[in-house]
C-alpha cells in the first residue's frame, strides 16, 4: 500500500469487471493523476441519448458507463491517442463496428463489432489504417471493453507531457534490469493472442508500459522517476540531469 492506494490489488479488481474497472479508474485518477473525478467530468446521458439517436443503436452499458463518468477528462483518455467525443462516434464505412478511439497520426483506430451490441462489455478491436484499404482487418484488441477503458487511462497516463513522464529505448541490458526490479501488473498482456505484446509493471513507485522495443514510465513523482533513471540506465529520452 502506498499513499493509501493499492495499484497492484486495485488494478487486479478492475481487470475483473466492469465494475472493479471504474473503481481503479477512480483511485488511479485521484493517486496517480492527482486529480480526483468529479461530477463534470463525465458527458451527460442526453449526449449519449442523442448519440445513440444519430447513429441507430444501443450503445454498450461499459461504452456509456465510462463516458459517463470520465469521458470529458482529456487527461486520462487524450493525451497521446484520441477518445471520440459522443457527436463524434460513428460506425465505420464496411459497417462492422462502431468507432470510440483514434490513434493520434490517425493510423489506426478502435473499435466494438456491432454484432456484439447485445453484449454490456464487449470485446474491443483494432483497424490498422493501411495504404490497401482491401487488407484493413479489425483485429483482436482486448477482450473486454472496460478492460479497454483501464488500458486508455494507464497508457495515456503514462503519455502525458510532464516531467513525471519518459520514454527508454530499451536494449538487452535495460530489459534485465528492469524484469529484475519490476513488479510484473495484473493485466493481461495484449493485444489478445500477441507474443510478445505489451505489458504492466511497476518499478518502485513508477508504472511502466513495456512493448517490446521501448518502455513508456510515469513516476508519482519527479524523484521517483529519476530514482527509476538511476536503477535502470539507458537512453530515456526526457532525462536532462
Amino acid at each position: 500500500m502506498t499513499h493509501g492506494f493499492d495499484l497492484v490489488a486495485s488494478l487486479a479488481g478492475g481487470v475483473a469487471g466492469r465494475s472493479g474497472a471504474c473503481a481503479f479508474i477512480e483511485g488511479f485518477a485521484a493517486s496517480w493523476v492527482g486529480v480526483a473525478l468529479g461530477s463534470d467530468d463525465g458527458w451527460t446521458h442526453a449526449d449519449l441519448d442523442a448519440a445513440e439517436e444519430r447513429l441507430g443503436l444501443k450503445l454498450p452499458g461499459a461504452l456509456r458507463e465510462a463516458y459517463l463518468l470520465f469521458g470529458r477528462r482529456r487527461d486520462l483518455t487524450s493525451n497521446h491517442d484520441v477518445l471520440l467525443r459522443p457527436a463524434e462516434l460513428y460506425v465505420d464505412d464496411a459497417k462492422q463496428a462502431l468507432v470510440f478511439r483514434h490513434e493520434n497520426q490517425g493510423a489506426a483506430s478502435w473499435g466494438i463489432l456491432l454484432d456484439s451490441f447485445q453484449q454490456d462489455d464487449p470485446a474491443v478491436f483494432i483497424r490498422p489504417d493501411l495504404t490497401d484499404k482491401s487488407a484493413e482487418r479489425w483485429e483482436d484488441w482486448l477482450e473486454r471493453l472496460s478492460l479497454c477503458f483501464v488500458e486508455i487511462v494507464l497508457s495515456e497516463s503514462v503519455q502525458a507531457d510532464d516531467e513525471l513522464c519518459d520514454f527508454l529505448d530499451a536494449d538487452g541490458g535495460s530489459v534485465e534490469l528492469l524484469e529484475a526490479h519490476s513488479v510484473r501488473l495484473p493485466f493481461p498482456v495484449y493485444p489478445t493472442g500477441e507474443d510478445p505484446g505489451s505489458r504492466w509493471l511497476l518499478c518502485q513507485d513508477v508504472l511502466l508500459r513495456d512493448d517490446g522495443v521501448g518502455v513508456l514510465a510515469r513516476g508519482r513523482t519527479a524523484q521517483d522517476l529519476d530514482r527509476v533513471r538511476d536503477l535502470i540506465p539507458g537512453d530515456w529520452l526526457n532525462d536532462d540531469r
